[in-house]
């Protein structure tokens, strides 16, 4: 599976961004999710997805992050609204076939909130 993650940038506190996370060379879908790497800090989830539709976005995000996809183009999707500073990281999109492979990871795209 490759992984191709896009739509970070630079963006004022309030504003709104869209990351998409395409998957090429897959074979399925079971579970996909975006994490993020805030500078100096480890790695934390920000929204996942099922094969079932259902999602999960942590407290910090919840009301602010929706993640949906689109099967037929293989693609994860995570819109960002009412960015705060402490939104800044590179976010690294996740992807399983199936439940039982270890997963792929993307390359990762820059968030960058300013205030």
């Amino acid at each position: 599976v490759q992984l191709q993650a896009s739509g970070g940038g630079l963006v004022q506190a309030g504003g709104s961004l869209s990351l998409t996370c395409t998957a090429s060379e897959t074979s399925g879908f079971a579970y996909a999710a975006w994490y993020r790497r805030p500078p100096g800090k480890q790695r934390e989830l920000v929204a996942s997805i099922t094969d079932t539709g259902n999602t999960v976005v942590p407290g910090s995000n919840r009301g602010r992050f929706t993640i949906s996809r689109d099967d037929a183009k293989n693609t994860v999707y995570l819109q960002m609204n009412n960015l705060k500073v402490e939104d800044t990281g590179v976010y690294d999109c996740f992807w399983k076939e199936t439940w039982r492979s270890a997963g792929h990871w993307g390359q990762g795209t820059l968030v960058t909130v300013s205030s």
